[in-house]
């Protein structure tokens, strides 16, 4: 189906944000949202016939979509400053279990059976295994953080917002870069209060203009497309496969040999995504 193929170039870019992240990593994570956000919002001009007004939608759809923006990643953010990243990161991608849950809460016309529930527990199993058979040099947590509850808030942020687009009233894809902009300036503005000041190189902006188009910029306007015109519990374990990727592509970005965890994970997922698809209606 063309919804999933969206759906899947969306992830897709998703999974190269973390070697992009890698080297990045010395910027403030707002500035490099922020800015990301905004190189970002530079693709609906043609999308909008380089008409701005084409952004224009009723307030609360903008709200929604600041909403799912920069809600998800001001709470992700605040997550990994207040928990063990591996750990937070997991928590976080119950996103796409969210999305299968939540989807008869938000759409009327979408119920959901046993089989999506196992599936995307399945699902969710894929993506623990891909990230936490990663390993890390972080101590393990010990005890409960209050960044773990941050962390299920941004899952829910991203799940709820991505269902929520299918109950406002028809707005262009090319609206997306309006959500876009507007987020990108609150995250620089939370760069302004929480961060310190840096300055940035030739290639620094090189790469945050890669991570503008890609996975800051082009997934979104993607994931709208996707989620508009397909299933939204299909899409929901499709999007496990996130994880999956962002892992694989680090490891060999960073010239590390692809462990046993990708593969199983990958199985897991395939076969979660496959399985959930069945009868659906």
């Amino acid at each position: 189906m063309k919804s999933d193929l969206l759906a899947l170039a969306a992830i897709a870019l998703w999974g190269s944000l973390a070697p992009l992240g890698v080297q990045l990593a010395h910027i403030p994570p707002f500035l490099l949202t922020g800015l990301g956000l905004l190189v970002g919002s530079v693709i609906a001009l043609p999308l909008a016939n380089f008409r701005i007004s084409r952004w224009k939608v009723p307030l609360s759809t903008l709200l929604v979509g600041i909403y799912g923006l920069f809600g998800f990643h001001f709470l992700l953010f605040m997550a990994l400053r207040n928990a063990p990243a591996v750990e937070a990161n997991l928590i976080n991608y119950l996103w796409p279990l969210g999305m299968v849950v939540m989807a008869p809460w938000f759409l009327k016309d979408v119920s959901l059976q046993a089989h999506h529930i196992v599936a995307a527990l399945i699902g969710f199993a894929g993506a623990a295994i891909a990230i936490l058979g990663r390993g890390t040099s972080e101590p393990s947590a010990q005890g409960f953080h209050a960044g773990y509850l941050i962390a299920l808030a941004s899952a829910f942020v991203w799940a709820s917002y991505s269902l929520l687009t299918r109950r406002l009233p028809a707005f262009p894809t090319a609206a997306v870069g309006g959500f876009a902009a507007a987020s990108g300036l609150l995250s620089l503005l939370c760069h302004l209060v929480l961060e310190p000041a840096v300055a940035l190189s030739g290639q620094d902006m090189l790469l945050m203009g890669i991570l503008g188009l890609g996975p800051l910029g082009g997934a979104f306007f993607l994931w709208d497309a996707a989620i508009k015109r397909g299933d939204a519990r299909r899409i929901g374990l499709l999007a496990f496969a996130t994880p999956i990727l962002s892992t694989a592509l680090l490891l060999l970005s960073t010239g590390q040999a692809l462990q046993w965890n990708i593969a199983i994970a990958a199985t897991l997922v395939v076969g979660a995504a496959w399985w959930g698809s069945r009868s659906v209606g």
